[in-house]
């Protein structure tokens, strides 16, 4: 097919408007919708209201569409990257801390910069290019103090662990050559250690789009994760060959219950899906997803302890 040059020209909030009730949307409140589109611009909300067309070729919408349903729409999907980004927060945080404990115990302050650690030596070189990049444009006094103090390459493991972007946590994890070190870490959570690496991967990806601001609800990944054998509510509910966000969900609640159990994390989770509830199938969830043990607020544990 030969590429051809875009010709179409800049159109005004009020026009993209009258675009759309040509096209059969319902639009009550015309300077109100005028005003979304001057803030949410229409070639975003454009992905919104691809459910609602009727035929995509002429961009015509099933009779009934509202903007207001696509606005609901939009906004649900921006409170799921919301919540998404506070569960990741929380995960982030505990696979640091887990991954700096185990390392400096097991191997020493520095044992990051010890290569024979890596399966792959060329891996471990561009992770460690990383790393130095990171802390060379960090601004944290801690890191300050310990590159103008001390003669090592990087910081020790449990300071430098604190500037190191989920991505690149992923990545040392998976090039991580010692099994008793792996397994311990992703122990932590209760995961085999193939299962955690896939895991921390999919994340990884999930935290670019919410970072980024990008379409969540219905969003396709390329892969799907390695499902887990144990615990077995988690292994039953999980979907084979699932690639949108509801596995993420449930890993998500997993690690939830494991690092803050007398989280709210759930029901708040619950009450949002529930608001946009038609929209599940796209998400990969079952008809019956509500129903499944892991949804509901009795398998969350009794623990006292919640970190924060």
């Amino acid at each position: 097919m030969s590429k051809v040059f875009y010709v179409k020209p800049a159109t005004t909030c009020l026009q993209q408007v009258a675009l759309l009730r040509q096209r059969g949307m319902l639009i009550e409140d015309e300077a109100e919708a005028a005003f979304y589109l001057k803030h949410l611009n229409y070639y975003r909300l454009s992905a919104y209201w691809l459910p609602f067309e009727q035929t995509h070729a002429t961009h015509t919408f099933r009779p009934g569409t509202s903007f207001q349903q696509v606005l609901a729409l939009y906004v649900f999907d921006r409170e799921l990257r919301l919540l998404t980004m506070d569960a990741l927060e929380r995960v982030e945080v505990s696979v640091r801390t887990q991954w700096a404990s185990q390392i400096g115990h097991r191997h020493g302050p520095h044992g990051h910069l010890n290569p024979q650690l890596a399966y792959r030596s060329d891996h471990w070189q561009k992770n460690i290019a990383l790393l130095t990049a990171e802390v060379e444009r960090s601004d944290e006094i801690f890191i300050r103090h310990f590159t103008s103090k001390y003669q090592e390459q990087l910081p020790p493991v449990w300071a430098v662990c604190e500037v190191m972007s989920l991505g690149l946590l992923s990545r040392w994890y998976a090039n991580l050559k010692p099994m008793p070190t792996r397994r311990a870490i992703a122990s932590t959570y209760g995961l085999d250690e193939r299962v955690f690496a896939s895991w921390l991967h999919r994340l990884t990806l999930i935290r670019n789009v919410c970072a980024h601001h990008g379409r969540l609800w219905d969003r396709q990944f390329p892969l799907s994760v390695t499902l887990p054998q144990r615990p077995a509510a988690l292994a039953t509910q999980m979907q084979t060959g699932c690639k949108g966000i509801y596995n993420a969900l449930l890993m998500l609640l997993h690690f939830m219950d494991q690092i803050s159990p007398n989280h709210h994390w759930r029901r708040k989770l619950t009450e949002l899906i529930e608001t946009q509830n038609v929209y599940t199938s796209v998400m990969g969830a079952p008809p019956n997803w509500k129903s499944q043990p892991l949804w509901s607020l009795s398998s969350q544990s009794s623990t006292p302890t919640s970190c924060p």
